[in-house]
This record gives structure tokens, C-alpha cells and sequence, in this order.
């Protein structure tokens, strides 16, 4: 699978079965992110969005004119997902080796991942003028990492296959936990509660559907999310490296 197609190809499939483009929420990015860190399988997740919409197809058929409520939010599907998950482990109990797999497609030559890097970087360095410390020192100090991982991507300093995108990757998400750390310690408490309590208000109709432990994780990933856009910081992982490379 395409590295890129985890959100998009969840996206799709929610929209044909709901049939309307209702654009995802904040929240639903952030189950969907909760799902891939926690290595939820696409084809899980896709199984389980189905089944929630099944499900909903036979309860409006039995119930005939009583109208069932409509899936607005990938929350709804959560249970199902869960599900879905179980009965794939289930039927990998005793499945025999799988031959090898195709490598990963990747797209994520060094040219293009030192590109994206040093333009994170130049977008770190407009944020951190807007920043109260600690977070405009982090921002700023992260910036110069990225630009020093770019350089040592310059194709005159690269032993040939020496990419590691596994260890790239787990270097930008502790630079970003980093960076995550230093804006929540920098954010006005105001601030902070009126977020929480965005997420709270969002997450409301849900709680029953998820597990305290992945609420918890949403909650926070909703905080980051929302905490990175007010100060226009862009996410630093190659996941969000865009398709298309920006450069020209």
C-alpha cells in the first residue's frame, strides 16, 4: 500500500457508503491518525466502516419508517473497527508464512524528503516569531534540526542505501513531541481549557463507542492538532509529505 493512501483511501469509503461528501471533522482526522499510530490495518478499518453502515441499512429496514439516525462522523464507526480488528487477528491464528511482500511503494527518494524538510524548516522559522517561549526556542531549534537531517540527505553525503525513512521518520515525531511539549507549556491556560473543552463537546456523542484509553488518545491528538494549526506549524512527519513535490 501506498504510504499516502491510509487517510485517503478511509476517506473515500466513508463518503460512498454515507453517499454525500461530507467533509471529515477535526475529530474524525484524528481517530483516523489514532487508528494508523496504533497500527490499525487499512483493510480493518475499511471492513469496519462497512459493517457500521450495514448495520445501519438493516435496522432502517426493519424498522420500516422509523428513520435510523444518520453517520456523521467516523466515531459511529469505532465499535465496528474494533471488531473488525478482533476478527482479523482471529483469522491469523495459524495462517501459514505469508510469502514476501512487494517492497513498499515509495516515492521517498533523499532529494525529495531534504526538500520537504528544509520547507518545514523555513516554516518553523516564520512560526517561531510569533511564539512565546519556550516554544519559539523549540521552534526554532527544530528548524535547524531539519535542515541539518536535510543536508545529510544531500546525495554527496549519502552512502548508497543508506535511507533509513523507519529512523527518519522516529527522529521528526520526537522532534515533534518536542515541539508538542514546549506550545503546550507556552499556551495561555485560557486557551488550553477552551480546547479541551472543544474536544469534550466534539468527543460527547461518541464516548460510548470508544475505550477510555483511545478517548484519551484523541483527545490529545486533537489538542496537538488544533495547538499546530493556530500557529501555522506544520506536521514533520514523511506521512504528510505531500505527493506532488512542491519545489518547482
Amino acid at each position: 500500500m501506498n504510504y499516502f493512501n491510509y487517510f485517503t483511501e478511509i476517506e473515500t469509503r466513508f463518503q460512498q457508503r454515507r453517499g454525500s461528501i461530507l467533509m471529515l471533522s477535526t475529530l474524525d482526522w484524528v481517530l483516523i491518525e489514532n487508528w494508523r499510530e496504533a497500527g490499525v490495518p487499512l483493510e480493518a478499518v475499511l471492513r469496519g466502516i462497512d459493517a457500521a453502515f450495514d448495520n445501519r441499512d438493516k435496522q432502517r429496514a426493519r424498522l420500516g419508517s422509523r428513520r435510523q439516525r444518520d453517520i456523521n462522523g467516523l466515531a459511529w464507526c469505532n465499535k465496528a473497527v474494533v471488531e473488525a480488528i478482533e476478527q482479523a487477528r482471529e483469522a491469523a491464528i495459524g495462517a501459514a508464512p505469508a510469502a514476501a511482500s512487494e517492497p513498499r511503494e515509495s516515492g521517498f527518494e533523499a532529494a525529495r524528503i531534504a526538500r520537504y524538510l528544509t520547507r518545514n524548516a523555513a516554516a518553523l522559522d516564520a512560526a517561531a516569531a510569533s511564539l512565546a517561549p519556550p516554544a519559539s526556542t523549540a521552534a526554532a531549534e527544530t528548524a535547524a534540526r531539519l535542515r541539518a537531517l536535510a543536508a545529510d540527505l544531500d546525495p554527496s553525503n549519502l552512502a548508497p542505501d543508506a535511507l533509513n525513512l523507519e529512523d527518519t521518520d522516529r527522529t521528526l515525531t520526537v522532534l515533534e513531541e518536542k515541539l508538542v511539549a514546549a506550545l503546550l507549556t507556552a499556551a495561555p491556560e485560557s486557551e488550553l481549557v477552551a480546547l479541551r473543552a472543544q474536544a469534550d463537546r466534539e468527543l460527547a456523542p461518541y464516548r460510548g463507542k470508544m475505550q477510555a484509553v483511545q478517548i484519551k488518545q484523541v483527545q490529545q491528538q486533537f489538542l496537538q492538532k488544533r495547538l499546530f494549526e493556530a500557529h501555522a506549524i506544520p506536521r514533520l512527519s514523511l506521512f504528510y509529505m505531500p505527493h506532488e513535490d512542491e519545489s518547482a
